[in-house]
């Protein structure tokens, strides 16, 4: 699944490599390549945006320069709506005779496919692939399941910290260094103008919550050679939870308004000048440069605990990759280097603002586009993922996350009760998924 303005609701998909490298295939088919061929019609699934023209347009050149190099093969690309993607996804790994060659997929549904058996592993065209070099560690990651590679990735996303540069002017007050300065500032600010929140926060916004969560030493899960287990329930993980809940009530975002609401949602009340501040990604920005806030915002890294540090943001993005039933195996890994390397990348950042997975190229934007900075020094930091685990799509969908914070926020449950139960419900999902 996309993971730009599609990440901030917690059904999104933003992989630590852990699983074993064995795929397991749906019984319903044989999913394995016949034969390697050298020419062709390659079909290729990518994800339909809004506003896709930009898109199709640099793809179409990717395309012409791989037809190009590659004599007697063709491309057609299909742009796939991203709601029915797993349907979609799922039909043709059990039916691989009608299967793409290449998808392209959001980075948490990689380890669910790689037991399904859907994707191919190419870690040595990978690895003897130079531009790979500078790949970014986390999207590398994206890709990486049991310490194998299954696919290539084409763009990251992270969130830092919006905030109003006017508020924060008129009340003579600076940028938030720490998380306790964050959440001091942000009730600072809704006593001194009610009508804002400080900092908008959502009881569904997963991504927006789990920064909180590491930069106190906590951790989602931890394998345990072959799976995982929860540790939402640790100490560490309780206080990053704690920090995050403190922020719902009537000093700041009332948990009546904002229990429910996800990551689009804060972004939005930042946008129509209903938050001081809010957590929003790089692709983010359109929507913010488009609301009545234009002009009188600024960004900079969402804080960490000490003074001066930057929280581990989530990486989200997207990936292509190769199926493993495709019978031109060879070519469609060249068309997956051609739509995902440098030159496309730096196209598509143009074209579409997707922030690319070269460290190189991330740079080289950056200089040209102030806004990227602060993202680009968010990642440079260190960012985080999700368990890869197939489990987490299961996690995620049952909104295991969002209901631990707003069982919190309504009172019902304390801190440790919540992220206990919390915690068994994960454990359930790893252990099914095994």
């Amino acid at each position: 699944m996309k993971l730009s303005a599609r990440i901030a609701a917690p059904a999104a998909a933003l992989v630590l490599a852990g699983l074993t490298a064995t795929a397991c295939a749906p019984q319903t088919s044989d999913t394995s390549a016949q034969g390697d061929e050298k020419s062709g019609t390659l079909r290729v699934w990518l994800f339909q945006e809004v506003g896709n023209k930009p898109k199709e347009k640099v793809v179409a050149a990717a395309v012409a320069d791989f037809e190009k190099s590659h004599e007697g093969a063709k491309v057609e690309v299909e742009y796939i709506p991203v709601d029915t993607r797993a349907q979609r996804i799922k039909a043709a790994f059990n039916d691989p005779g009608s299967a793409p060659d290449l998808i392209e997929y959001g980075n948490t549904d990689t380890a669910g496919y790689v037991k399904d058996g859907g994707l191919a592993d190419v870690s040595e065209e990978f690895a003897a692939w130079d531009e790979a070099e500078d790949t970014d560690p986390a999207a590398k990651q994206s890709v990486t399941v049991g310490g194998q590679v299954y696919g290539a990735p084409l763009f990251v996303g992270v969130r830092a910290l919006y905030y109003r540069t006017d508020v924060f002017e008129d009340l003579g007050i600076e940028p938030p260094k720490s998380q306790a300065e964050l959440i001091s500032t942000a009730k600072k600010v809704h006593r001194e103008k009610p009508e804002l929140y400080g900092l908008a926060v959502g009881g569904a916004y997963t991504y927006g919550a789990m920064p909180f969560i590491w930069a106190h030493g906590g951790e989602l899960a931890e394998e345990t050679g072959v799976s995982y287990e929860s540790a939402i329930n640790s100490g560490k993980a309780r206080k990053g939870i704690e920090a995050y809940t403190s922020l719902f009530g009537d000093d700041n975002c009332p948990a009546a308004k904002c229990a429910a609401m996800g990551g689009n949602a804060t972004v939005t009340a930042f946008a129509s000048g209903k938050a001081a501040m809010a957590i929003g990604g790089d692709f983010s920005h359109a929507a913010v440069e488009a609301g009545s806030v234009k002009g009188k915002y600024a960004v900079v890294p969402l804080p960490g605990v000490e003074e001066g540090s930057i929280a581990p943001a989530f990486a989200g993005g997207n990936n292509i990759g190769v199926l493993k039933s495709s019978s031109h195996r060879t070519l469609a890994v060249d068309l997956m280097k051609s739509l995902t390397g440098k030159k496309t990348q730096a196209k598509m950042f143009d074209a579409m603002g997707f922030l690319p997975t070269y460290t190189d190229v991330r740079a080289t934007v950056a200089k040209r586009q102030p806004f990227v900075g602060p993202f680009v020094d968010t990642l440079g930091a260190g960012a985080k993922f999700v368990p890869a685990s197939p489990a987490w799509g299961q996690i995620d969908a049952s909104l295991v996350l969002p209901t631990m914070f707003q069982e919190i926020v309504s009172g019902r449950k304390d801190v440790a009760a919540a992220s206990d139960d919390a915690a068994k419900k994960m454990d359930a999902a790893f252990a099914d998924a095994s």
